[in-house]
């Protein structure tokens, strides 16, 4: 057999070979001039057969890039129109917030417009053909297949051709050609990779499912948050009803949109108006209760925050929350006890919200101020009065963003009194403003009947 070539190494500055590669060259005696002969400068690319040729940019085509709503409009407000073909969409979230059955009403949905291609890789096709069943997603253009192997999903791109491509998840996908395990930094990476240019290459809208770490953030390496188009949080408490869709990114739409949807039995419904799930119906005011409206991107809730302050003999009382910031209630209560004299304490307090909603905005303020001074006192608000603002550390009531579309929408759902910070905008028609600069001020309004 002929042998191989060898290769050789050439100074670039003398003209100085050698069979091996030196940091010093032999005859000038430079340093790092020595390169493979052959080889590229650095710093040069050589060029290669371009895919399609550079057009001036008004000639380029749009109509495929327009995005197709998905038939859950609570997703597509999120997405800024639906789903973009060729676009790559992650969707993260905890174990059984209700990710797969999300992506099994879209799929069922979305195979109206042509095929679309599930594969999953954490459970069987018969376990999720049950749930389809359940949840009446058996369309006739939904394909389903269990494959862990990313050849194995080109393959099945082939056969079907599919508009839509749901991956649930990407860390249970294997690229044969990565080292590591799957869900590996690596094998992710090269699976991710693989996905996105199939998507971009074949125009198909691709959904990946990512798992999450222990404090919330998407597992895998921070790259795959970077490669794809548009990255949606699903959040939500497992023991309650509501789930919140977060757009983190998105390249497509805007990123401050919310999306309310009802998990239940039959699947997850889409919540146009999801303030009557976080407002008590009672027919009297109860002391310790205080409505406040928060914004959750743009788009206004109406929350009804509840606070219980009892007495207690322990030496050491009880603070107990839920769905509240445990250290912004403790400084509300502190300027409670320093700037308006309520002796709080001293006793066991209880704080949180109504329908498992989490608020940590510092909008809620106010309410919660007003809701632990009811219930210190034993004073319920007056009907039909919500309040907003921030409370600072030395009593004073701050304006915060969006007070018009916090006014509006209470006002739309029949509130006709709001306690707002002083220098706020133009009050809203039919309901009326009352305007405090600090806390004593805005409990003396809400609680006129309280003993100095």
């Amino acid at each position: 057999m002929a042998k191989a070539a060898k290769s050789s190494f050439r100074c670039t500055e003398c003209g100085w070979t050698t069979l091996k590669w030196v940091g010093r060259c032999g005859d000038c005696g430079a340093w790092g001039t020595v390169e493979e002969a052959g080889a590229p400068a650095p710093g040069r690319a050589l060029a290669t057969r371009v895919s399609a040729p550079a057009l001036p940019i008004a000639e380029i085509d749009v109509e495929a890039a327009q995005a197709s709503p998905t038939g859950l409009d609570e997703l597509d407000r999120v997405l800024g129109g639906g789903i973009v073909p060729g676009g790559v969409l992650l969707l993260a979230g905890e174990p059984g917030v209700g990710k797969s059955t999300l992506l099994l009403e879209v799929a069922a949905l979305y195979a109206d417009l042509g095929p679309v291609l599930y594969i999953t890789g954490e459970e069987s096709a018969g376990q999720v053909r049950l749930r389809a069943e359940r949840l009446g997603a058996l369309a006739p253009k939904l394909y389903l297949a269990a494959e862990n192997s990313i050849g194995a999903l080109v393959a099945h791109v082939d056969q079907i051709a599919p508009r839509l491509l749901i991956v649930d998840s990407v860390q249970t996908m294997m690229a044969p050609e990565a080292s590591g395990t799957p869900g590996g930094t690596t094998q992710v990476r090269e699976v991710a990779a693989a996905l996105i240019q199939l998507a971009k290459s074949r125009n198909i809208a691709t959904v990946l499912v990512g798992h999450v770490t222990k404090d919330g953030s998407i597992a895998g390496p921070r790259v795959l948050e970077h490669l794809v188009d548009v990255v949606l949080q699903f959040e939500g408490d497992r023991h309650s009803r509501l789930r919140l869709l977060r757009a983190v990114k998105n390249r497509y739409g805007p990123t401050d949109e919310i999306g309310c949807f009802e998990l239940t039995d039959s699947g997850i419904i889409g919540l146009p108006d999801p303030s009557g799930l976080f407002l008590t119906r009672r027919n009297e005011p109860v002391p310790g209760t205080c409505v406040t409206v928060t914004l959750e991107g743009r788009r206004p809730l109406i929350t009804e925050v509840q606070a219980l302050v009892a007495p207690t003999a322990l030496p050491q009382p009880r603070r107990a929350t839920s769905g509240l910031d445990s250290a912004r209630v403790a400084m509300v209560m502190a300027v409670l006890e320093k700037r308006a004299n309520l002796r709080v304490g001293a006793s066991d307090v209880y704080a949180s919200t109504v329908g498992g909603v989490r608020l940590v905005e510092p909008s809620v303020d106010l309410a919660l101020a007003l809701a632990l001074a009811g219930s210190h006192t034993d004073l319920a608000l007056p009907s039909g009065m919500i309040a907003i603002g921030e409370v600072g550390l030395a009593g004073d009531v701050r304006v915060v963003s969006g007070i018009q579309r916090r006014l509006h929408e209470a006002q739309r759902l029949g509130f006709t009194r709001a306690i707002v910070p002083a220098n706020t905008e133009e009050p809203v028609e039919g309901i009326e403003t009352v305007s405090v600069e600090d806390l004593g001020e805005a409990l003396r309004t809400a609680l006129p009947e309280r003993r100095r």
